[in-house]
C-alpha cells in the first residue's frame, strides 16, 4: 500500500515560524502519509496558492502580521465552498473562540507540541479525505 501524498500550505510572515511549523508536522505525520509542504509569507500568497493548487490543509499562523491567519482562515472560508481544512497556530489558548468564530477545524497553541501538531495534522488530512 502506498503513502497517501498531501499538500499543506504553511503561513506566517515569519520564515522561522514556518520552520518550526514544518518540523513540528514533519514529512509523515501518520503511517500511510507523506506531506509536501508549500509556503506563503503574505495574504496574497496564501491566497494564490489556495487558487491554484490542490491543497490538502492550511497550517496558518494566528499571529503573523499583517493580515493573521485566523482572518485568512475566516476569509477563505467565506470565499469558497471547496476551501480546504484548516488549523490556526495561536499564542493564547483564550484566542479558541476567536478561531472558531473563524470556522477554523483545528487549533494549536504557540509553541508546537510534534506529537499533537503531527495528530492533529493527520486527522485533519483523514477526516477530509473520508468526507471527499
Amino acid at each position: 500500500m502506498s503513502d497517501r501524498q498531501c499538500t499543506v500550505l504553511l503561513y506566517s510572515d515569519d520564515p522561522q515560524v514556518r520552520d518550526r511549523m514544518r518540523l513540528a508536522v514533519g514529512t509523515r505525520p501518520a503511517p500511510g502519509l507523506e506531506i509536501e509542504f508549500v509556503e506563503a509569507a503574505t495574504y496574497a500568497e496564501c491566497i494564490r496558492l489556495v487558487d491554484d493548487y490542490e491543497i490538502d490543509l492550511m497550517l496558518l499562523d494566528g499571529e503573523a502580521s499583517p493580515g493573521g491567519g485566523i482572518g485568512i482562515a475566516r476569509q477563505i472560508k467565506d470565499d469558497r465552498d471547496d476551501a480546504p481544512p484548516t488549523c490556526v497556530v495561536i499564542a493564547r489558548s483564550a484566542d479558541r473562540w476567536l478561531a472558531a468564530y473563524a470556522q477554523v477545524d483545528a487549533t494549536l497553541v504557540h509553541p508546537l507540541d510534534p506529537v499533537t501538531t503531527g495528530t492533529t495534522v493527520a486527522e485533519l488530512l483523514r477526516t477530509h479525505a473520508a468526507a471527499a
